[in-house]
């Protein structure tokens, strides 16, 4: 990226661009090794497997995480308003990112006993809680180091970082901790009694979130505190939703398309993460690879995601993000059908790999669409809001993909379900105007040191 491309109005340069990245790096340790691939499964396997009773550790979890999404939901747009009006967004992002860190500090002290499951839970919902909060603030900053014609290349970029970080330290977590048989493993020889090699990574990777979030709360300045947002300083918890209210009713009346952008997007992000979510289920059940494959992919998967992202964002620049995530969902509709008919594991290396190369354009314009269409100084709202509305249709991939794999009694019927979900988010977007230039002509918010 040059350094005409990483500059934005309010003088920001690449350092600010490559630090605002950054976070996005470390935070994949939360996301990829934290809460996906290391230490829920571990809660599950090894903590909770000889848990009594009838409900098991899986199950535990799941209502942990949703409780903890709930939250999130419910807090996240007053949050990102209150972020905007006080002018606190890169202080709210530091303590919400030293929460989530400390939790996974503290995820240590969980031993391999079904007695400290609950203490896991805690930790991992506290943790997920605060993580989702800490990227409210973190995208409304997409703003302050882009200019609106930089402003898809540096969201692509910022999703790349955290692809690439997550594919990095699993790395280093899978053969330094966990690769290899017996009593010791990795290339540590770190003893796995108690767990000490798991809880072992859990510390790691929550020293690897807090140095490379670091950066951004020197790099880029804080916002100044504007008037953009009348009453949403002052206001106490319940006034804060009277104020949302309030703004809602004028996003429907002024700009109605921000409000269907939010719903489309929700639909739409949905089916994207369901492409993740059930991609290994499919990969083994359904095409026969083996286990090792699997992880295989899934690297690939997301280089390619990755370098997607990258290039997606510069036409994201030159067309608009709507003609992005068009694209990216009808190329991903046209894959996903393809794989329904074809069978072996090349074919899935083929098609799947097609498939997820255009999920990170579409995360990724989404991103700069909301940041181009968010008024200036209400950034964190609309993004509080962007989180908000994902998590209401979360349920739709998963429900979906099980209804349709019980339906024809195959998983490979699961497809239609996701293929579904994109086709609704698809048809929701194309009703939605694109973003015109009244607010990217808009200078970023005004920053102070």
């Amino acid at each position: 990226m040059s350094e005409v491309d990483a500059r934005g109005e309010a003088g920001t340069g690449r350092g600010q661009v490559v630090a605002w990245g950054l976070w996005d790096w470390g935070s994949a340790a939360f996301n990829a090794v934290i809460l996906t691939f290391v230490f829920s499964v571990y809660l599950t396997d090894s903590v909770g497997d000889d848990l009594p009773g009838g409900i098991s550790a899986s199950a535990w979890l799941g209502w942990a995480l949703g409780i903890a999404g709930l939250v999130v939901a419910l807090t996240a747009p007053v949050s990102g308003q209150r972020f905007d009006a006080t002018a606190n967004r890169k202080r709210s992002l530091g303590v919400l990112t030293a929460l989530t860190v400390v939790a996974m500090v503290a995820m240590f002290f969980v031993h391999d006993d079904y007695h400290d499951l609950w203490l896991g839970l805690v930790l991992l919902g506290f943790g997920s809680a605060c993580f989702e909060l800490a990227n409210v603030p973190y995208n409304a900053m997409l703003r302050q180091v882009s200019t609106p014609a930089t402003v898809g290349r540096v969201s692509g970029f910022g999703w790349a970082m955290g692809y690439f970080g997550g594919i990095f330290l699993l790395l280093i977590c899978y053969l330094g901790f966990i690769a290899g048989d017996g009593d010791q493993r990795g290339l540590f020889g770190i003893p796995t009694d108690d767990g000490l090699n798991i809880r072992l990574v859990a510390v790691l990777a929550a020293v690897w979130f807090a140095a490379f979030a670091l950066p951004v709360l020197f790099a880029v300045p804080e916002v100044v505190r504007t008037g953009a947002d009348p009453g949403a300083a002052s206001g106490g918890l319940l006034g804060s939703y009277r104020v949302l209210w309030r703004d809602l009713r004028e996003l429907w009346v002024e700009d109605r398309r921000t409000v269907g952008f939010l719903l489309a997007s929700a639909i739409f992000r949905d089916g994207l993460a369901g492409v993740f979510t059930f991609g290994a289920v499919l990969a083994v059940g359904v095409y026969g690879f083996a286990d090792d494959d699997v992880l295989l992919f899934g690297i690939a998967a997301n280089v390619v995601a990755a370098l997607g992202a990258i290039i997606a964002g510069r036409f994201d620049d030159r067309v608009g993000p709507k003609r992005v995530i068009v694209v990216s969902l009808v190329a991903m509709l046209i894959c996903g059908s393809a794989l329904l008919a074809v069978s072996g594991p090349l074919m899935f290396w083929i098609f799947g790999l097609l498939l997820t190369v255009f999920v990170g354009p579409a995360q990724a314009s989404a991103r700069s669409y909301l940041a181009r269409l968010a008024p200036p100084g209400r950034e964190g709202q609309l993004f509080g809001l962007y989180t908000t509305t994902g998590r209401a249709v979360s349920f739709l991939a998963p429900l979906l993909f099980g209804f349709f794999a019980w339906a024809f009694a195959t998983d490979r019927a699961g497809i239609v379900g996701l293929l579904v979900v994109l086709a609704l988010g698809l048809a929701a977007l194309l009703a939605v105007p694109p973003p015109d230039a009244v607010h990217n002509s808009a200078r970023p918010v005004d920053a102070k040191e």
